[in-house]
């Protein structure tokens, strides 16, 4: 600490920032990807308008790798004075069998990183309702994002913000036009069903490989997303091997498709509700 940094001066966010911090590694290859990080995520910021009239974010922590990364890159943006929304984490238990319900407060105190931890015994009404082998990851995302965007309401919160990414979004586009028949997939920045909650993926940009690289630098403590055991054979499955295949023979394909979903043409599409091909008619003298 410098003679002119005094203990008021410290506040807690710059605290936990570099609890957050303290033990990250100092190579070369860590500072790169550290640095693409921030970039991508500040990038997606402000393509999609991310920051207007924000001023309070719920982020949601699953204690998987991608939200760990999520909360330390906008932490990061803050401590930098490049992000000026407060920041509350939550994770929500939702009652899976053996979930370690001490890691995630145990972290997050350890930081001193505000935060909420809510109980909601949502896995049951899963297994209720749904058949014995059934996937239960569609009703059980359903049924977690209404108890977000409610606790994001009660924290006074105004965007629910997820750890969703590049993978993720590429795999939801080829799930929708192989199944779905349309063309759609998670956009960065959408507005609720109520219209009072925006939900935001500052993410969108970064590859899920170099967050798996960071959350392993960074000895984030990973809570495993197969508690309920309803994790095999899932269509997202099926698309993450073939984009993965895609991308071993074709390097940079992701990183093309990525580009493709952000660079839409109406006209050279076939949906008459997107385009006026019936005022589209040449131009007479």
């Amino acid at each position: 600490m410098s003679d002119a940094e005094t203990l008021d001066e410290i506040t807690p966010e710059d605290s936990a920032f570099r609890a957050l911090f303290a033990d990250a590694p100092s190579s070369v290859s860590f500072q790169r990807l550290r640095k693409r990080l921030l970039r991508q995520v500040r990038q997606a910021i402000s393509d999609f308008s991310m920051l207007e009239g924000q001023k309070r974010w719920l982020v949601a922590l699953s204690g998987g790798k991608d939200s760990y990364g999520l909360l330390a890159v906008l932490m990061e943006l803050k401590w930098r004075g490049l992000l000026p929304v407060e920041l509350i984490a939550c994770n929500l238990d939702q009652g899976q069998p053996n979930f370690p319900k001490h890691v995630l407060p145990d972290y997050l105190e350890s930081l001193g990183i505000k935060y909420r931890i809510e109980y909601k015994d949502t896995y049951s009404i899963v297994t209720d309702k749904l058949a014995p082998g059934s996937t239960y990851c569609s009703l059980c995302s359903r049924l977690r994002r209404g108890h977000l965007y409610r606790i994001a309401r009660e924290e006074g919160c105004d965007a629910l913000v997820l750890g969703h990414h590049r993978e993720d979004i590429l795999e939801t586009f080829f799930m929708n036009l192989f199944h779905g028949g349309r063309l759609a997939t998670m956009p960065a920045k959408l507005l609720n069903d109520d219209g009072d909650l925006t939900l935001l993926r500052p993410l969108a940009y970064a590859a899920e490989d170099d967050l798996a690289r960071f959350a392993e630098a960074m000895r984030f403590p990973i809570i495993p997303c197969d508690l309920c055991g309803s994790q095999d054979g899932l269509e997202r499955n099926a698309m993450k091997k073939m984009l993965a295949d895609m991308e071993t023979r074709m390097p940079g394909r992701k990183e093309v498709m990525l580009r493709a979903l952000c660079n839409a043409n109406p006209s050279h599409l076939l949906d008459p509700k997107l385009f006026d091909f019936a005022g589209l008619r040449p131009q007479t003298d």
